[in-house]
């Protein structure tokens, strides 16, 4: 067991996952996962939002979920699936995995609320073959200065309100010092709207491990 819950974030994060797939980020997760084949880890799977649109070349998902409600709930959408699902309690700077063992890892809007991103980033360098691709689909630091340091500010409470969320990581750069060379990267505002919220500059692409 990994200690981590956060029982009234995680049931409304659960409810926030329905209703922004239903705005469009259903599209942007099956976007995010095209053309997966092979073994895949996800990092921070969530309530399995992602699990239905993973392309059948898939052939087997590691699924790593620290926190037992919304474990519970992917476990349910696992059951759905054809993709064959394996549900982990595990946390992102240790995962119980072997190196190299993944053709490809994704990280879908868990690097916002990881303790140590540059720890598991480094971890998803590890455990992704020489060539292996990262996927990653993450809410970001604006290239708006007035919007980041607006983040920065928040980001000294919104943490503790949000289940570890912070609003403005820079998580391109992070990748790419963890080893992965950016492959693409589109930057776009999510739900689209007349005003900015904290949280939605986002970004969604991929990144490679380099052969060895």
């Amino acid at each position: 067991m990994t200690g981590v819950r956060h029982p009234v974030f995680a049931r409304l994060f659960a409810r926030g996952v329905e209703q922004l797939d239903e705005r469009g980020a259903a599209d942007h997760r099956r976007r995010l996962l095209d053309g997966l084949t092979g073994r895949v880890l996800e990092l921070g799977a969530g309530t399995g939002a992602n699990f239905r649109h993973y392309p059948a070349g898939v052939t087997e998902l590691v699924a790593v979920e620290p926190e037992p409600y919304l474990r519970a709930r992917a476990a349910e959408a696992a059951a759905t699936v054809t993709v064959p699902v394996t549900l982990v309690d595990a946390v992102a700077d240790r995962l119980p995995v072997e190196d190299g063992s993944f053709d490809a890892a994704v990280a879908s809007l868990v690097l916002c609320s990881v303790d140590d991103p540059a720890a598991a980033l480094s971890e998803l360098h590890r455990v992704v073959r020489s060539g292996g691709e990262l996927r990653f689909y993450e809410h970001v630091r604006s290239t708006s200065p007035g919007l980041a340091r607006a983040q920065r500010v928040l980001d000294v409470v919104w943490p503790r309100l949000g289940g570890g969320c912070h609003t403005g990581r820079d998580t391109v750069a992070a990748i790419e010092r963890a080893g992965f060379a950016i492959e693409a990267c589109d930057r776009f505002t999510f739900p689209p709207g007349l005003l900015a919220a904290p949280t939605s500059p986002h970004v969604l692409g991929s990144a490679r491990k380099a052969p060895s």
